[in-house]
């Protein structure tokens, strides 16, 4: 077991337990040197993903981050997620340097729906046997995350497994701490009807519904992740190792230029599950499905596995990655600026009274133009 200190350095593998001639922790098939190997490769990309309130050197026990920047009453807020079957794809092609994406997006942008801006994350990878190189880009992909994200890496764990997974398995996981102040939480107590509902396109599938894609893209349609699909200009394994939108830096921005409500991170579930969860009893989100075409990928599953349209909805994001519940005042300043930022963008619909009070918070209404 090797040990990601912060910023991504140092290791703390145990000690071997073998006697000469003995038994030993390799031969049982843990390789400290790999392990040792794999950091030092990710250990400047991990550097580079930092924040000023990092504090101490490299190879401790655990990350120290100071909280400044004179907060009246922060509350700390806290995410931990991972990436799913997603990774199968990436094995499958042996392409590891995007997954540490997705898995930043899902945990920061969890953090800044409540309004916290992400200042650090700590991730976890458990490998059958460690590849020091297939480490080294897995851990790549998250610090471009958290450059991204503007949060730092402030270390991790990197364990190997064997015996319990495959030699080329693993999977990965991670937590993320952000700061809000508390009179400032966003949340369903400040949706009011009126409001006007603002959709972030997604980039793809993002991470969520993979075990349905794959199910029909390779298992029943026997597509070749190598081919290429002309309705997506790309291969199939390109196309499904899209990176998930990291929408954390903008939603702060939006945050700071209008009267937001609140926001909902659209995962596993869908839209109108995940909207539902930030929208308070007695109010119900209207979402015309007219304002938007769903990308491709979307329309070439529900064909090729003749999936109903209410199964696609609470399995895919269907081309929604992050809704924004704002002041009706500030509708268009709020496109403004999220197309500023090269969002794409539009008015998904508004939020109204409930005629019924059983009635469900979100209704999706219309058809999507072409799909």
């Amino acid at each position: 077991m090797t040990e990601q200190t912060p910023s991504g350095a140092g290791v703390n593998a145990g000690a071997d337990e073998a006697q000469s001639g003995g038994a030993s922790y390799a031969a049982a098939g843990v390789d400290i040197e790999a392990g040792d190997r794999a950091v030092e490769l990710f250990a400047p990309l991990a550097k580079k993903a930092s924040r000023p309130e990092v504090q101490g050197g490299l190879g401790g026990f655990a990350g120290l981050f100071a909280l400044k920047g004179g907060y009246r009453e922060p509350l700390l807020a806290a995410s931990t997620d991972g990436v799913g079957t997603k990774i199968a794809v990436a094995q499958a092609l042996d392409k590891h340097d995007t997954v540490g994406l997705d898995l930043v997006a899902m945990v920061v942008d969890d953090l800044v729906v409540c309004g916290a801006e992400p200042l650090f994350l700590q991730d976890y990878i458990a490998v059958g046997k460690v590849v020091p190189e297939r480490v080294a880009q897995i851990v790549s992909g998250i610090a471009e995350g958290c450059i991204q994200a503007g949060c730092a890496l402030l270390g991790g764990e990197t364990a190997e497994h064997p015996g319990l997974m495959g030699a080329d398995d693993y999977d990965i996981s991670a937590t993320g701490v952000g700061v809000v102040e508390a009179d400032a939480v966003l949340g369903p107590d400040r949706v009011r009807p009126g409001d006007v509902v603002i959709a972030m396109g997604s980039s793809g599938l993002h991470s969520n519904g993979y075990s349905l894609a794959r199910r029909v893209l390779l298992d029943i349609d026997r597509m070749a992740l190598t081919g290429h699909v002309e309705e997506f200009g790309r291969t199939l394994g390109e196309e499904l190792l899209e990176p998930t939108k990291i929408y954390a830096k903008d939603c702060l921005a939006l945050i700071a230029e209008t009267d937001v409500r609140t926001f909902a991170h659209v995962t596993g579930g869908g839209l109108a599950n995940n909207l539902a969860r930030v929208l308070p009893a007695g109010l119900v989100a209207e979402i015309d499905r007219g304002t938007w075409n769903p990308a491709p990928v979307f329309k070439l599953i529900a064909q090729r596995g003749r999936v109903e349209r209410a199964e696609m909805e609470k399995t895919f994001n269907m081309g929604v990655g992050m809704v924004a519940v704002v002041a009706p005042e500030d509708a268009d300043r709020a496109l403004a600026v999220l197309t500023a930022r090269h969002i794409e963008c539009w008015t998904l619909g508004t939020v109204k009274k409930a005629k019924d009070a059983d009635a469900p918070r979100v209704a999706l209404v219309g058809e999507h133009p072409r799909f």
